[in-house]
């Protein structure tokens, strides 16, 4: 039988609307939509790069849960509330990816509250840090 693992973070939002901040089914690890709020403090910057920081924090935190990394990322989906921002926040997540470079979909669209400004979701399959990669150029 497969075995599944779901993790929580304590966010009012996981119990209201009923889902986990991560799913992990065997070596597949899929992370919810993430904000940049501080789970402890539940502080959101105003600023867009403090926000994808904080992003990151709380996804590495769920990742690290199940024995995972940002280099384990095969996929990301990136959603910026302003478009303007989207130059300085795909430069800092290029920091932060840098060497898994995942597959990843970028988009501005309207996001559940104007205070988010950027939010990211992300697909991992444990070991992919791992494995030995060939990387093909088509130009």
């Amino acid at each position: 039988m497969n075995s599944i693992v779901k993790v929580k973070t304590g966010s009012p939002y996981e119990e209201i609307a009923s889902y986990s901040r991560l799913v992990a089914l065997e070596n597949w690890i899929f992370v919810s939509n993430t904000a940049g709020r501080n789970p402890q403090t539940k502080v959101m910057p105003d600023d867009v790069i403090e926000q994808a920081e904080q992003v990151f924090s709380n996804i590495e935190h769920a990742l690290a849960s199940v024995d995972a990394s940002l280099q384990d990322v095969v996929m990301s989906r990136v959603f910026i509330q302003n478009p303007q921002d989207t130059a300085a926040v795909m430069e800092f997540i290029g920091t932060k990816f840098r060497g898994a470079n995942p597959a990843t979909t970028v988009t501005c669209p309207p996001l559940g509250s104007t205070d988010y400004k950027v939010e990211l979701e992300v697909t991992a399959y444990r070991g992919a840090s791992k494995a030995t990669v060939e990387e093909i150029n088509l130009t």
